[in-house]
């Protein structure tokens, strides 16, 4: 049985380093993704400046390699799914018996001002670290830190703004960082949301209530007609799947995540699995967070070994609480689970042990250049 993964999330990093189990299964393993795969978990560590680029990213052709999965270093434009065919950018195509999308997601864009200049979506995170570099220049040339706005405040928009403060902490400059979102999306329903917004404001970080709904030269139109001084604009305006998924044919939710059954298959064909943020399980919503592609792999697994050899497949059941641990950008972090939280330098000590950990189990170089505490 032919099996394509496409996209290499988390949850297929793991799937790979299974390979042994499923070609033991009958399986014959293909991986289709970019070489390189950007770890979310150091995302904003990256940003901040308190690691270097490298740190984050993990060799997906050398982990393919290792475990003996055909690679292509490639991404899908089209699935066939009548014909069970995927086709690439070069027009080549691959057949498939099943296939499993892990594939992430995207920044949502309801105003269309990513493709305007210096707009800077938090996804692709690769884009994160052009963002890094062309504000690292900025700095450099003029000595301040240009007018930055962030527009949305839920924990992408809150951790993008933690992470460009500390990024002009480390280069010595004031931050100027304007968080633009509706009041009700900056998170102040718990102690620990407060305490957090305090942290940012006392950091130079303003919060304004309000939406971004266009762009102009060195300014950011709200849609209440106000123009706010913006050299660079973020966009962390929610997350939504990739369009690859919207032409499939197939149930999504509103955010356009493939829907899908507890087994981890499409809800309208059983030959299309799907995890990471680009599904969410009909009976079980959940927010997109890496965790839940790691904890779904030895499902997975077993559902793909399970469709080969015709046998009974298992059910995933994602936990309903999760430990949360967002990188301040300043040598702190919070942590947050159900009702606990903590904020200090031991929440950021927990999260690099974590993230580091599932770096060095991908097979990836050990990341370097950690100035968290400078």
């Amino acid at each position: 049985m032919r099996v394509l993964l496409i996209g290499a999330g988390h949850a297929h990093l793991g799937v790979v380093r299974q390979a042994a189990r499923l070609r033991a299964a009958g399986i014959e393993l293909h991986l289709i993704s970019p070489p390189v795969f950007r770890y979310s978990g150091l995302a904003t560590g990256v940003l901040s400046g308190a690691l270097e680029p490298a740190a984050g990213e993990i060799d997906v052709a050398g982990l393919a390699e290792a475990f003996g999965v055909a690679f292509h270093p490639s991404e899908v434009t089209a699935i066939d799914r009548d014909s069970r065919q995927v086709t690439l950018p070069d027009g080549a195509t691959l057949t498939y018996d099943a296939l499993s999308l892990n594939i992430g997601s995207r920044t949502a864009d309801p105003s269309d001002l990513a493709a305007q200049a210096d707009v800077w979506p938090v996804k692709p995170l690769s884009r994160l670290l052009d963002l890094r570099a062309r504000l690292e220049a900025d700095i450099t040339r003029t000595g301040v830190c240009p007018n930055l706005v962030i527009a949305g405040t839920g924990q992408a928009g809150l951790e993008a703004a933690a992470a460009l403060a500390g990024l002009c902490e480390r280069r010595r400059v004031t931050p100027r960082i304007t968080l633009v979102g509706p009041a009700s999306g900056a998170r102040e329903s718990s102690t620990a949301d407060r305490a957090l917004r305090q942290t940012l404001e006392r950091r130079g970080v303003v919060f304004m209530d309000g939406a971004v709904a266009g762009r102009g030269p060195d300014v950011c139109r709200l849609a209440s007609g106000q123009d706010l001084a913006c050299r660079m604009l973020v966009l962390a305006t929610g997350l939504m799947a990739p369009d690859l998924v919207g032409r499939l044919g197939l149930a999504t939710d509103r955010d356009g995540r493939l829907l899908t059954r507890d087994t981890l298959q499409t809800a309208g064909d059983d030959r299309v699995f799907a995890t990471g943020d680009c599904a969410v399980i009909a009976s079980a919503p959940r927010p997109c967070v890496g965790v839940f592609g790691v904890r779904a792999t030895p499902v997975l697994v077993h559902n793909l070994a399970a469709m080969a050899r015709g046998r009974r497949m298992t059910c995933f059941r994602p936990q309903t609480s999760w430990l949360s641990i967002m990188d301040l950008g300043d040598g702190t972090g919070l942590a947050q689970r159900g009702r606990w939280w903590w904020l200090g330098r031991a929440s950021l000590h927990l999260k690099r042990r974590i993230d580091l950990d599932f770096i060095r189990r991908m097979g990836a170089r050990p990341p370097v250049g950690d100035k968290s505490t400078r």
